[in-house]
């Protein structure tokens, strides 16, 4: 056995003190990602100590960006793409151009080439895919119009880095630098010598390619595969199916087709989204996301240089500016342009006020391209690490400014939503409705009117059937729900519901749950559950609580915490098939302890 494992080093060192510094900001009230950063700058290179295989790191952080954009892809649509291509193109180009602009400006100012200053620009203009998708994610925004705008933004700044990479190495002798053509992707243009214009074209000709192989023949064979290997039973092959496109699709597109790994992630989640076997893809993927999401800010935190803050002070708050101020100021007034709410236009600069792997990349070829000086790469790490810090900050403070720029600009809140205030009178209607304002999702949902209701968390496979039975019987209900497109579907059935995780205390206090009769708890995730009855009960103690679990221990937990009732899926599912089998006999007790007796009054 060989004792020489950076890798597993790389991963143990990366995740156990992600965990411990990210447990101690949660503790703080400071973002996780910020203790993940500081762990990749103890376990780097410019700190004393272990120091673990940078390469490695960010090859870990490379899958973890493939597997989370394959998940916004899995709740993206070709529709919903479509739908924001007026203002993602234009808006992506304009803003990249202003920030690239300021970038040279700054460069300028350092005495730095024209080729340093275009190459210091492009990396100040694109914003971290990891950081990004995971604001909005805490958010629930993904499927929103915001988070589609957003979405569509990064597609279009991804394109244009996409570019910037195959042509930095045919231009870098025009713009001062090493002119090293055979590191371009697309030697045949240059051998041809067809020029930069032939270049350009053969690669967007590829990228188009690349699209129209995946919307013709991935929408065909992507979706089969999973229905196929859905088929067989085995829900370890189900999940090394989905690894296996997912990971496969973005290679082949690098590889094949010279797109960037995101990219070809971004669509091979799309494709698959239009399989009924999404959510559950989604769900398989999730762990995995979530872990190598966490390498990728270690590996961020790892090429910083702390000693940088100290001898580059000026020069990295000026950058920070151009980030933080420059882009987003951009982008708001892009976006105000065009005729869109202020909270929008706060939501989408707030959410490319920072920057991250691209930039990276950008800030690597330009040094070994001999255009951009090494100071300038230590700006640009520098300006990353902060602007992800700060970015949690910044959208606090975009919450803030919101209400002050609607009263400036005289605007009203962008959406209204009808919403029922009466109780039901006929199964699926409800006496009477309102009108209200559709608030931000970091702000307080409005509250329900609704009384002697039932509150059902979840609308799933369990949940939905639940509501459908809740409805014929003429019940007063409203439903906890944190799926967008879940969501989206109550909406359009007629059925009230509050946006957001139950666990949180004022998604829970918005329906009600003072003057609730019921409270039926759907969703199989039994810790959430257990959070849930505690607020419940101290809401409302003589509420009664019905939920459901998986197993023995399941079943006690939540009954210890105040549940009137547990039913646990396995064992009902053996007295129906008891049932069946025995027909003409009384029905043999299922084995193991009833958590149903005794039976709790309704």
């Amino acid at each position: 056995m060989p004792h020489d494992t950076p890798l597993i080093a790389t991963i143990v060192a990366g995740l156990g003190l992600a965990f411990i510094f990210g447990a101690l900001a949660n503790r703080f009230k400071v973002p996780p990602l910020v203790g993940y950063l500081v762990a990749g700058v103890l376990v780097g290179p410019n700190t004393p100590g272990f120091v673990a295989d940078q390469e490695l790191a960010l090859e870990l952080a490379e899958i973890g960006v493939i597997l989370l954009m394959f998940g916004v892809g899995l709740h993206f649509s070709l529709k919903d793409l479509l739908s924001v291509r007026a203002i993602a193109v234009p808006g992506a180009i304009v803003q990249i151009a202003f920030a690239t602009a300021l970038g040279a400006g700054l460069a300028s100012m350092l005495g730095w080439s024209i080729g340093a200053g275009l190459v210091f620009g492009l990396a100040l203009s694109v914003a971290s895919t990891v950081v990004l998708l995971r604001a909005l994610q805490e958010r629930r925004m993904i499927e929103t119009e915001r988070g589609r705008i957003a979405v569509g933004w990064l597609i279009v700044e991804d394109l244009a880095m996409v570019l910037a990479l195959v042509l930095l190495p045919a231009l870098a002798g025009v713009l001062g630098g090493e002119a090293q053509t055979t590191q371009a992707p697309d030697i045949l243009a240059l051998r041809f010598d067809f020029g930069i214009w032939g270049v350009i074209g053969i690669t967007l000709a590829k990228v188009a390619a690349f699209v129209v192989v995946m919307l013709v023949v991935g929408r065909r064979v992507i979706p089969w595969v999973l229905h196929y290997v859905a088929h067989t039973g085995s829900r370890e092959l189900f999940r090394l199916a989905v690894l296996a496109i997912a990971l496969g699709v973005a290679f082949g597109a690098a590889k094949l087709f010279g797109v960037s790994l995101a990219l070809g992630a971004f669509f091979a989640g799309m494709i698959m989204s239009e399989s009924e076997l999404s959510h559950q893809a989604a769900e398989e993927t999730l762990p995995l996301r979530d872990a190598f999401s966490v390498l990728f800010f270690v590996s961020v935190g790892m090429l910083f240089d702390p000693t940088s803050l100290l001898s580059n002070t000026w020069p990295i708050l000026a950058t920070l500016f151009i980030i933080i101020i420059g882009k987003s100021v951009a982008a708001f007034l892009i976006v105000i342009a065009f005729g869109y709410p202020v909270a929008t236009a706060l939501i989408i600069s707030a959410s490319l006020a920072q920057i991250g792997e691209f930039s990276f990349i950008l800030a690597e070829l330009g040094v070994g391209l001999g255009l951009l000086p090494e100071k300038g790469r230590d700006l640009i790490l520098a300006g990353a690490i902060l602007s992800i810090v700060l970015n949690p900050l910044i959208f606090a403070g975009a919450a803030r400014l919101k209400p002050w720029l609607e009263k400036r600009s005289g605007n009203a809140p962008d959406v209204v939503e009808v919403v029922p205030i009466g109780p039901a009178t006929e199964p699926g209607e409800v006496a009477t409705t309102t009108s209200v304002p559709v608030i931000d999702d970091e702000d307080v949902p409005p509250p329900t009117k609704l009384t002697d209701h039932t509150i059902l968390i979840g609308y799933g496979r369990v949940g939905s059937l639940v509501g459908k039975s809740l409805r014929e019987a003429g019940l007063p209900f409203l439903v906890i729900e944190d799926a967008d497109k879940t969501i989206a579907k109550l909406k359009a059935d007629g059925i009230e519901t509050v946006a957001g995780n139950a666990v949180k205390g004022e998604v829970f206090a918005a329906a009600n749950a003072n003057g609730a009769k019921r409270l039926i708890l759907a969703i199989p995730n039994a810790f959430e559950a257990g959070q849930i009855i505690l607020k419940a009960k101290a809401a409302n103690p003589g509420m009664l609580i019905v939920a459901r679990a998986h197993s023995d221990a399941e079943v006690d937990h939540l009954t210890g915490l105040g549940a009137d009732k547990v039913i646990m899926g396995e064992r009902e599912i053996a007295r129906g098939i008891v049932e069946q089998v025995m027909e003409s006999g009384p029905t043999p007790p299922v084995s193991g302890p009833d958590p149903d007796a005794p039976p709790a009054a309704a």
